[in-house]
C-alpha cells in the first residue's frame, strides 16, 4: 500500500488533469455561442434583405403601374388632340368658304359697278325716239338726227354666276357644278374668284371618283394660278387624286411639295397626316 506522502503527488495530478479536461469543453461551448449569435445575425441581416426586397418590388410595381397608366394618357392624349387637329382643320375649311363666299360676294358687286359703269360710257349721247314725240333734228342740215341703239347690257353678274355654280356644289350635283364653275371662267376669267371655281371643278371631279379629270383640274390651278391662295388645297387634292389612282409616289411628291414650299398653311398639315400613313405603308 502506498503511503499518504506518496499519494499525494498523485492526487494533485489527478486534480490537474481534471481541470485541464474542463477548458476545452467550455472553448467549446463558448465558440458554440459565438456561432449561434453569429447564425442569429446573418438570420436577421436575411430577414431585412428580404423587406427591403419586397419593399423595392412594391416600388418597382408602382413605378411600372404609373409608367403604363402615363403612357396610356400620353396615347389619349395624342388621339385627342388629332381629334381636336381634324376638327380644327374642318372648322378652318367651313371659315374659308364662308370668307370665300363673302369676298365673292364683295369681289362681284365691284365687277358689277364697273359693268354699270362702262354701260353707261358706252350709251350714245342721243335720247332714243319717244312714240309720239317729234324726231330730234340737225340743226345744220334740218334733216332728222339718227338714233344709235344702246349697247347690250349684260344679264348675269360674276356673284350669280358663281354663286349658282357653288350652290349646285354644295348640294353635290357636282356636273351641274363643273359646267357652272367653267361658264363662270369663261365669262369672268380676270375675277378673284378664277383660282376658286379651277379648284372647285377639281373638287367635283375628285367627289365624283373622276380621279384623273382632277388631276387635270388642280395642275390648272397651280399652272394658271400659282400665286393665289388655292395652291396649297390644290397640291393636297392633288395628292389625293394621286393616291386614288393607286400612284403613290406622285401623290407623294405632292404631299412634300405643299409641306415644303407652305409649311404653315392647313392643308399642309393635312397633308403630313397624310404622308405619315404612306410612310407607315
Amino acid at each position: 500500500m502506498l503511503s499518504i506522502e506518496m499519494k499525494r503527488p498523485v492526487i494533485s495530478m489527478i486534480v490537474v488533469g481534471l481541470l485541464g479536461g474542463a477548458t476545452p469543453v467550455g472553448a467549446a461551448d463558448k465558440t458554440h455561442q459565438q456561432m449561434m449569435a453569429e447564425i442569429r445575425m446573418l438570420q436577421e441581416q436575411q430577414q431585412q434583405i428580404a423587406q427591403m426586397l419586397g419593399g423595392l418590388a412594391e416600388t418597382l410595381k408602382s413605378v411600372t403601374t404609373r409608367i403604363d397608366d402615363q403612357t396610356g394618357a400620353s396615347r389619349k392624349a395624342s388621339a385627342d388632340q388629332k381629334l381636336l387637329i381634324d376638327g380644327i382643320a374642318e372648322g378652318v375649311r367651313i371659315l374659308r368658304e364662308k370668307a370665300d363666299d363673302t369676298n365673292v360676294r364683295l369681289s362681284s358687286m365691284t365687277q358689277e359697278m364697273e359693268t354699270i359703269r362702262q354701260t353707261i360710257a358706252s350709251l350714245p349721247t342721243t335720247a332714243a325716239a319717244v312714240p309720239g314725240a317729234p324726231p330730234a333734228v340737225d340743226p345744220a342740215t334740218g334733216a332728222p338726227s339718227p338714233v344709235t341703239p344702246p349697247g347690250p347690257v349684260p344679264m348675269v353678274s360674276p356673284d350669280k354666276a358663281y354663286m349658282a355654280a357653288f350652290n349646285d356644289y354644295s348640294g353635290g350635283q357636282y356636273d351641274l357644278a363643273v359646267e357652272g364653275f367653267n361658264f363662270y371662267l369663261k365669262t369672268f376669267p380676270r375675277s378673284d374668284r378664277a383660282d376658286d371655281a379651277q379648284l372647285n371643278i377639281g373638287n367635283s371631279y375628285y367627289a365624283q371618283g373622276n380621279y384623273r379629270d382632277a388631276v387635270t383640274a388642280f395642275q390648272k390651278v397651280l399652272a394658271d394660278y400659282s400665286r393665289s391662295d388655292s395652291v396649297p388645297p390644290a397640291y393636297y387634292k392633288l395628292g389625293l387624286s394621286y393616291e386614288g389612282l393607286k400612284q403613290v409616289e406622285l401623290a407623294r411628291r405632292a404631299y412634300e411639295t405643299v409641306i415644303k414650299n407652305h409649311p404653315n398653311a392647313m392643308d399642309a398639315q393635312l397633308a403630313r397626316q397624310r404622308l405619315d400613313s404612306l410612310n407607315r405603308r
